[in-house]
Order: structure tokens, then C-alpha cells, then sequence
């Protein structure tokens, strides 16, 4: 793990693996409320199964896991979106960079669209999505997240009592992974990913759900990605997902010329964890695509 300062001081705990030098960086950005471990089932296996050479980058959000905290002015997809140019800039300055994004991490990117759509058109290669919404979460689920979070809040107090959440990290409730079981993952999760899942959860609590609750409630996505009409983008879902339908992931794709929509039966929202065996395997494709795109340019 490495720390990267950006211009505002704020410094972002950042994970790199795979060929330095390689002209194709894959660059992870995790969901609202977890952190870069989001990426564990399928991080150490991206290197090998690419064919070619490929560097591989994931990072803490501000205010999430191990980077610096955000601040009620800076918790917005914008300041997100800003992290994420700079990131690249950073530590890309060369060669094509294949972003994938789960949930607020989908939104950052898509918010990269509009606010560095300069950075974004020379820079980006493909864009692979999940669980990520193309018009703003539905009502019922605009109002099922938080209600999710705020009764784990209210679960851990009662089960660890307020003045030591936060410094406990060896128990977690049953009530409280059976109740995010279900908000968040499909028919048959694995508990190790259920647990990781609350960890995480409890880990960016409260002070970081509460920053960036009004972020995602306020970011309005509807033209973000016609910047990216040119380049491969695949968006999936979970079939079992309650905060993103499938049918808002098929009209994002839509919005781009080469785009398409993964529907992945029995499903649901936390699909780093859930689903790396059919992730891993799309990521790969287009990372694939970004290579031969830059063969044929070179030729």
C-alpha cells in the first residue's frame, strides 16, 4: 500500500500490482460506505489472466478506508471525480487506463465524464460498471440504503454500546449480517464476503455514510457518459439487486455506441465479492479491446 497526496493535501491510500510499464492500467473504485478490499476476489487474478502485460491500481475514496477523511465540502461525486483525474495523472501519465467502478465508484466515473471530459476522451480506453445506475436510485431505493445503515448503526450500538463502536473489530452481530444479506447481496453469498462486507460497512460509519448520503441523492447522471459513446463500456447488475434495476443498467448502455448490459442471475448489489468469477472475465475483455485498439494505432 502506498499513500498518494493530492493537490488539496488530502492523501489517498492507493494498491498497485501487475507491470508498471505496461501500457494498459486497469483502475478500481470501490462502492459508498467500503474500501479497495471490495476488489480482493479479483484483484490478484487480473494480472495473470489478461494476456499481455497490464498494471493494475485500486484506491480508498476520501473519507473511506484508509485514506484521509473528507469534509461536508468535499463528500460530493464532483470532489470524487477530481480524485479520480488526478489519480490518473498522478500515477498514469502515459498509456490508456480501463476504469471499473461499483456503485459510488460508478458514479465518480461517471462524473469524470463531465467535469475532465478532455482527460477522459484522450486518457480512457473502456469503462466497466457495477451496480451502477444510469438516472438515480428508484424511490424505494433512495430510501432502503440508508434505512439498511442506520439499523446496523442502531444494531451495533445495542450489541457493542456506543462508546466502544468503532474500536471493536472482532464481532459483528448475527442480526446485523443477516439484515445486510439482504439489502445487498443475492441468493447463495458467501458469509466470508458477507462479513467482509459489514466490516467495511462498520468501518465507514458513522461519519462517512452520513457525508455522503446527500452526494448520492444530488448527482444528476442522465448525460454523463456521451463522452464515452466511442469506447467499450460494459454495465452489469445483479438480477437479486434492490438499489439498481436492470433495466436502468440496459438505458445506460444504450447512451453509447459500444455498449452492453449483464444481467447475472441470483445476484445482487456487492458484485466485486459476490461475483468475481463472472466479473473478472468481462473486465478482461475489455482490457483486451484497449490492447488491440492501441495495436491497430500502432500499426
Amino acid at each position: 500500500m502506498a499513500q498518494v497526496r493530492l493537490a488539496d493535501g488530502t492523501a489517498l491510500c492507493v494498491s498497485e500490482t501487475g507491470d508498471p510499464g505496461a501500457p494498459v492500467t486497469v483502475l478500481f473504485a470501490h462502492g459508498y460506505a467500503l474500501d479497495l478490499r471490495s476488489w480482493q476476489a479479483i484483484v490478484p487474478d487480473l494480472v495473470s489472466a489478461v494476456e499481455r502485460p497490464v498494471r493494475v491500481l485500486s484506491y480508498d475514496h476520501r473519507g473511506h478506508g484508509r485514506s484521509d477523511q473528507a469534509t461536508r465540502s468535499s463528500a460530493t461525486m464532483n470532489q470524487l471525480a477530481d480524485d479520480l483525474a488526478e489519480l490518473v495523472e498522478k500515477l498514469v501519465p502515459s498509456g490508456k487506463v480501463v476504469l471499473v467502478g461499483h456503485d459510488m465508484g460508478g458514479l465518480a466515473v461517471m462524473s469524470l465524464t463531465q467535469r475532465h471530459p478532455r482527460l477522459f476522451a484522450e486518457r480512457v480506453g473502456g469503462l466497466v460498471l457495477l451496480g451502477t445506475s444510469a438516472g438515480g436510485l428508484t424511490a424505494e431505493a433512495s430510501a432502503s440504503w440508508p434505512q439498511a445503515l442506520g439499523w446496523l448503526v442502531r444494531d451495533l450500538e445495542a450489541v457493542l454500546g456506543s462508546k466502544i463502536i468503532g474500536l471493536v473489530r472482532d464481532h459483528t452481530s448475527k442480526a446485523v449480517s443477516a439484515g445486510l444479506r439482504w439489502w445487498l447481496f443475492g441468493d447463495d453469498p458467501d458469509p466470508a464476503a458477507v462479513e467482509l462486507t459489514v466490516q467495511m460497512i462498520r468501518g465507514n460509519w458513522p461519519r462517512t455514510v452520513s457525508l455522503f448520503r446527500p452526494a448520492l441523492d444530488a448527482f444528476a447522471r442522465e448525460a454523463a457518459l456521451t463522452v464515452a459513446a466511442d469506447i467499450p463500456v460494459t454495465a452489469i447488475v445483479g438480477e437479486r439487486d434492490r438499489l439498481i434495476p436492470a433495466a436502468d443498467v440496459a438505458l445506460l448502455v444504450r447512451r453509447v455506441r459500444r455498449g452492453t448490459a449483464v444481467v447475472l442471475p441470483g445476484l445482487g448489489h456487492v458484485l466485486p465479492l459476490e461475483a468475481p468469477a463472472q466479473i473478472l472475465p468481462r473486465i478482461v475483455g475489455v482490457v483486451h479491446s484497449v490492447q488491440r485498439e492501441l495495436d491497430d494505432d500502432a500499426g
